[in-house]
């Protein structure tokens, strides 16, 4: 972790892994618990004290945007960002209303400035437009209000973040955007977004991984989390996973171990983004970092992959 790697064209040093915060957000629907002020603050901070220098909020995580108001009140008692630290949010529709508009967009980030206590931001990204009731490339719409935010200097680089390969690749396509982030779709058992990684490589476009374990299963094992993606998985997801974890059992390595150097070692990856909710989880998956793993395991476990989606 102590090697760092430049985020595509957008020139930033950035470490292989970045730690994302929805956990911490309160998001009990989607990760079945809560977490207290002080743990959530605490987590943020051991990251601040760890080799990790990159982060990923959003405004949309939690109720008011809680994640980046605890993050912001982290850096705050920090006196502000430790020298070299990317921080990255992402633009979120209204919470009521719905509004993907290009006013809504301006409104989100001006919430997420104040939240955060800075006045720029290295990266900011368009987050899940698959899911816009407006045409985010219309006039006047998210799109142009991006590239208006970034000439201005507010944002340094734009990205998109998304669990859409199509959507994703749209913009991309507009030649506005520096980074691109998928969700869940760059896994031990999902390979979807291997052509997107590879052409945005190509382009020169940053690559962030996010979710790894495919929220959960592949770090808990699928015994103990029968879900793939925040959704019920399907049977030939959940037998490869069984294989697989059987697989890293026998080679003595742990699967969470297995999932996330799947991650990290992939060459079309710039940085992996994990989300954590304790303090002692960020220490806990750079040692996963340090786990050898057999070139015959990664063999195996390649050959256990899946044919169908879910």
């Amino acid at each position: 972790m102590e090697h760092r790697t430049v985020l595509g064209r957008t020139g930033l040093e950035v470490s292989r892994l970045c730690v994302g915060t929805s956990p911490i957000a309160n998001m009990a629907p989607l990760y079945g618990y809560d977490v207290a002020e002080a743990q959530a603050l605490a987590t943020v901070e051991a990251v601040f004290d760890s080799p990790v220098n990159f982060l990923d909020t959003s405004n949309g995580y939690g109720a008011d945007g809680l994640a980046e108001r605890r993050v912001g009140q982290a850096i705050r008692r920090r006196g502000g960002l430790p020298e070299g630290f990317v921080l990255q949010t992402k633009v979120d529709p209204d919470p009521v209303t719905g509004d993907y508009s290009g006013a809504r967009v301006r409104a989100s980030v001006e919430e997420s400035l104040a939240r955060l206590g800075v006045d720029r931001l290295p990266i900011l990204a368009l987050h899940d437009p698959e899911f816009m009731s407006q045409d985010g490339f219309a006039p006047g719409g998210a799109l142009e209000a991006l590239v208006a935010l970034r000439d201005s200097g507010v944002a340094g680089h734009l990205a998109v973040a998304s669990g859409s390969i199509e959507v994703s690749e749209r913009y991309l396509e507009t030649g506005e955007f520096d980074a691109v982030l998928i969700h869940n779709r760059y896994t031990l058992l999902n390979r979807s977004a291997e052509a997107l990684f590879a052409k945005a490589r190509a382009d020169g476009v940053g690559v962030l991984n996010a979710a790894p374990y495919g929220g959960g299963m592949l770090a808990k094992g699928p015994r103990a989390q029968p879900r793939y993606m925040y959704r019920e998985r399907g049977d030939a997801f959940g037998a490869s996973a069984a294989t697989m974890a059987q697989a890293c059992e026998r080679a003595g390595v742990p699967l969470a171990a297995a999932a996330l150097q799947f991650s990290v070692r992939s060459p079309l990856v710039d940085s992996t983004v994990v989300g954590v909710s304790r303090p002692e989880r960020v220490q806990q998956t750079l040692d996963l970092l340090a786990v050898d793993i057999p070139e015959a395991l990664w063999e195996e476990l390649d050959a256990l992959v899946p044919a169908a989606d879910l």
